[in-house]
């Protein structure tokens, strides 16, 4: 290729001249001979912005909350179809995608190995996919859809009201949220690691997309929607130790000097692990969260309602299946009780994983290269999927069995100390809590260590291993966001960080839906996919040729 006078990566070759671009086997990004810089404007811009934003909130949080309240029902009331709109189209895709002729061809060069084994894959995956929100959700969501159903569901706290609130829950953490991911994945890691292109949301639509200025306003966006999506998950876990040191060590409610005390402790310890790299860092941070997570899920399983979690959690799949398309037709076309709810609930969560899908899309793209698309689907829409639905199933099971039971776990002073009151019914309850507390740790350092690193590289043209300065400063930025949204929140911290994360992802949603046709034109160019169609028309003249030539009495012979 020719140089250019610009800072960007430099490839210095694209496919040999003599070779057809059927027979070429993938080029990955590495073969390219890239060398990375700053990118000075992606990371000036969304970093003046990130700033901005911090020493808004620190010098007039009341100007930024009532402008953060104005944003979201802007968002809401206009832009709340986009995000409907995404979570159906986007799982609908990615099976067209997995189980089409486009299934075989894999996220590398042809016969590449995967890059890591299936287990450590799924334990990577759910950790950086899940983490806080499994925890802090797993018993609060359920128990409020259990006492106040979506609108024209159930009845509340009645045995319908039980198996609607845990299918709501899965709805809204199972297929849909993983389908966002995996479109994410799949384009970045097809673009990086089979056409040779930078690690970046905006290499999906060309060669040198990333140069331009579109291209350089998705990789902004990309990660301002990063951030505030890795903040509230700072912010969810901070709320829920906060509570957990107060069961514990027995003080008082925790104010704001005890969470921002929290919330720099983590800062530390993921920033530790982010330079460490990928390999070495978050591996073993994964699989060790796994293993504690299945403790903690089995503890719930014995210690709590056995026999009822083994009638439940059947019935609980039936009835996702059953009532998903009504919970897909939900919208604010139904009343005000119904925008509520979707406001609240729906497009909060629609709105979280379009902002943590550029970070988790680019994390599974590197954990998945060698996998074929079709390996990749299947895989990433349902091992997390199952994973989830027997995690909220245990935990919001258990929780809404004490609750007909007569322990009062809706009656909590706050959703963060639900899952304690939980624990607190059950036995080994001085110890328990101590495990959720380093669950949320780690789960969070694991989330934000692939966050950090995700907004690095984009800042450095899709650098695999970022600069050390620049992890930092990204580390640093995404936990004063965090306290920015803790103080917006006010005395309702939970709805702050569910605000401003639905605000911020709107322009992302939009960048989503254009990225299936440009994913879709990579494919049908592949060369996999050009020896099918040769192949095809191959084979149909020949057949053609043989029955116009000889009748029915005829073979296919190959010659070499």
């Amino acid at each position: 290729m020719s140089s250019s006078p610009d800072d960007s990566p430099r490839p210095t070759g694209r496919y040999p001249h003599d070779t057809h671009p059927g027979l070429v086997p993938g080029v990955s990004v590495e073969e390219q001979r890239v060398r990375y810089r700053i990118d000075k404007i992606t990371f000036g811009v969304a970093g003046a912005l990130i700033v901005g934003f911090v020493i808004w909130g620190a010098v007039s949080t009341e100007s930024l909350t009532t402008v953060s309240t104005a944003a979201l029902n802007a968002v809401v009331t206009y832009g709340g179809w986009i995000f409907t709109l995404l979570a159906a189209i986007v799982l609908l895709f990615l099976l067209y995608v997995g189980f089409s002729r486009y299934g075989r061809i894999p996220l590398g060069k042809d016969g590449e190995e995967p890059a890591y084994s299936m287990g450590s894959w799924i334990a990577m995956l759910f950790a950086a996919g899940m983490g806080v929100g499994l925890i802090f959700f797993g018993v609060y969501e359920p128990v409020t859809y259990y006492m106040t159903p979506s609108p024209g569901r159930a009845e509340a706290e009645s045995f319908h009201a039980m198996h609607s609130a845990m299918a709501q829950t899965i709805f809204h953490w199972g297929l849909q949220a993983w389908a966002i991911y995996a479109l994410v994945g799949a384009a970045v890691g097809y673009a990086a690691y089979r056409r040779g292109r930078p690690l970046l949301m905006s290499a999906i639509f060309g060669q040198r997309a990333h140069l331009t200025v579109g291209g350089r306003v998705i990789d902004m966006f990309a990660i301002v929607g990063i951030l505030f999506a890795t903040s509230a998950s700072l912010g969810l876990g901070t709320l829920q130790i906060g509570s957990g040191l107060q069961i514990v060590t027995g003080m008082g409610r925790v104010g704001n000097g005890v969470l921002i005390a929290i919330i720099a402790v983590l800062t530390c310890m993921f920033l530790v692990s982010a330079v460490s790299g990928v390999a070495k860092g978050i591996r073993l941070l994964s699989n060790f969260n796994m293993v504690l997570a299945a403790v903690v899920a089995f503890f719930l399983f014995v210690a709590g309602p056995t026999v009822f979690l083994l009638n439940f959690i059947p019935s609980v799949v039936g009835t996702y299946f059953a009532e998903m398309f009504q919970m897909l037709a939900l919208s604010a076309s139904w009343g005000p009780e119904a925008e509520d709810f979707m406001r609240s609930w729906t497009l909060f969560y629609w709105a979280w994983w379009v902002s943590w899908a550029p970070f988790v899309g680019v994390f599974v793209a590197r954990i998945s290269r060698g996998r074929t698309l079709r390996q990749y689907v299947s895989v990433v829409l349902l091992a997390p999927t199952v994973i989830c639905v027997l995690a909220f199933s245990i935990f919001g099971g258990t929780a809404i069995w004490l609750q007909r039971s007569g322990t009062d776990v809706a009656g909590a002073a706050s959703p963060e100390d639900m899952l304690f009151r939980v624990l607190d019914a059950l036995p080994f309850s001085q110890v328990t809590p101590i495990a959720i507390m380093v669950l949320l740790a780690v789960f969070f350092i694991t989330s934000a260590d692939s966050a950090t690193l995700v907004m690095a590289s984009m800042s450095q043209q899709g650098k695999p291993e970022p600069d050390r300065k620049i992890v930092i400063f990204w580390g640093v930025a995404l936990a004063g966001v965090a306290a920015v949204m803790l103080a917006v929140g006010g005395s309702d911290a939970l709805q702050g960080l569910q605000d401003l994360v639905t605000v911020a992802a709107l322009p992302f949603a939009i960048i989503l839906l254009a990225l299936i046709p440009a994913f879709l034109r990579d494919l049908s160019t592949d060369p996999l996919s050009l020896r099918y169609r040769y192949a095809r028309t191959a084979l149909d003249n020949a057949v053609r040729q043989g029955m116009g030539d000889h009748g029915d009495d005829f073979a296919l012979e190959v010659r070499h």
